[in-house]
């Protein structure tokens, strides 16, 4: 599918997952459309490894399928962008400010 969310990154952080999990980048942003709201979302390293759920419904404790889920594959493009900025980002900083 080509529906690529449009989304405004909150926070982003990378995670390492302890010395064995398989790492992962954990993302608040908000997205458009009827049904925006801000949302979590878990992205693996791996491709197609996006899970997205609703913070608002994550309060109330809502983690159940269908009510507080979203499908990954039409957020992942917009997330992976956001990953590939911020570690550009990163580089930049590490070198002072100065491009690479």
């Amino acid at each position: 599918m080509t529906n690529d969310i449009k989304i405004r990154v909150l926070n982003i952080d990378y995670h390492r997952n302890g010395i064995g999990g398989a790492p992962f980048h954990a993302i608040v942003f908000r997205d458009s459309g009827e049904l925006g709201s801000v949302k979590l979302a878990v992205v693996s390293d791996q491709a197609a490894h996006v899970a997205v759920l609703d913070i608002a419904k994550l309060v109330d404790c809502d983690v159940e399928f269908g009510s507080n889920s979203w499908r990954g594959d039409q957020y992942e493009p917009g997330l992976r962008r956001a990953i590939r900025r911020r570690e550009r980002q990163i580089e930049k900083e590490a070198l002072g400010g100065k491009e690479a």
